[in-house]
């Protein structure tokens, strides 16, 4: 079935909104389709999701009863609606449900905080129209079915998450698709005891897909919504854990995840300052001033203190002349 819904693009394409509004569903009908394998989508070459294919339009809107065929195939009811298609009490289709006897295929959180389940109408009547069923629908439940209903067994939340994982598997493109789809079911915890490398780990975190919206990120519906999103029976968490164990052992041979080369991770050489070299100066260019103040002190010690210059002679006296002069230069 997974080749029913994967098919490689060719010629024109269209958006999921687009093609929707081609074949007259509403988006969340659409989508439905695309899950359940009613539409066969194409993963987008430049990597902005899915895409439909003119060709696959055309076979859509040329098949023998377009378009009431393909909405009565994604009609969906509730628990009254679909106790009203089964010919039964809603408390007798509510034990079908947590029996397991009949799978929701889609849940949503009420004003009052309910989780409101959805079941295929087509389903419903096959379910019906079954004579192997004809005691359950007219009869005494089972005594077995009876105790597991009073200890409490209520198989909706699981058996959602296992179609929801159907849905997922079918669109996975390749090994690490599939294991993010995997992974979309169990625990942070859990997934971090499976894959313990922490860049393998945020390489499968990318292939994890969305879960569905269901109210504002951190409100109560979405915290709601989170729980059922995630396997709580150790049986399930079991098998869950051994097939993403599995499927990472496929996807490692496959593609390993990347992590950062030895050139990143080595500490890089601090690098130097550089030195500027002199450069020469242009011919006839003006000699450069020499820098005015008192020159460097190239020490700290203290000069050493000058020699006290030798005293002039005194003046030689006048010559006089004459006689008188003569005697004071002879008696001198």
């Amino acid at each position: 079935m997974a080749g029913n819904t994967i098919t490689k693009p060719s010629g024109l394409s269209c958006t999921p909104s687009h093609a929707a509004r081609e074949l007259g569903l509403k988006r969340g009908e659409f989508d439905l389709a695309v899950h359940l394998g009613r539409i066969r989508t194409a993963p987008d070459e430049g990597g902005g999701g899915r895409r439909v294919t003119r060709a696959e339009i055309d076979r859509l809107r040329t098949a023998d009863g377009f378009p009431e065929t393909l909405l009565e195939s994604v009609k969906t009811v509730g628990t009254t609606d679909g106790a009203a298609l089964m010919e039964v009490t809603s408390a007798r289709f509510t034990r079908f449900a947590r029996l397991g006897l009949v799978v929701p295929v889609r849940f949503y959180v009420n004003r009052y905080r309910a989780v409101v389940w959805l079941y295929l109408a087509e389903e419903l009547r096959q379910f019906a129209a079954d004579k192997n069923h004809t005691s359950l629908l007219n009869g005494r439940t089972p005594e077995g079915l009876r105790d597991q209903l009073q200890d409490g067994l209520d198989l909706r939340p699981r058996n959602w998450r296992g179609r929801h994982l159907g849905f997922l598997l079918r669109q996975a493109d390749g090994p690490w698709e599939r294991a993010g789809a995997l992974a979309t079911l169990l625990d942070p915890v859990q997934i971090a005891e499976i894959v313990q490398d922490p860049y393998e780990r945020a390489h499968l975190n990318r292939f994890r897909p969305d879960p569905p919206a269901h109210g504002a990120p951190g409100s109560p519906a979405a915290h709601l919504a989170e729980r059922i999103m995630t396997a709580e029976d150790p049986d399930e968490i079991s098998w869950l854990r051994a097939d993403l164990t599995q499927v990472l052992d496929e996807a490692r041979r496959h593609r390993p995840a990347p992590r950062p080369t030895a050139e990143l991770t080595a500490p890089r050489p601090t690098a130097q300052p550089a030195v500027p070299r002199p450069t020469a100066e242009p011919a006839g260019s003006p000699p450069t001033a020499e820098p005015v103040g008192p020159p460097p002190i190239l020490s700290e010690r203290p000069p050493e203190s000058a020699p006290e210059p030798a005293p002039e002679p005194a003046p030689e006296p006048e010559r006089s002349r004459g006689m008188l002069g003569w005697l004071r230069r002879r008696n001198a």
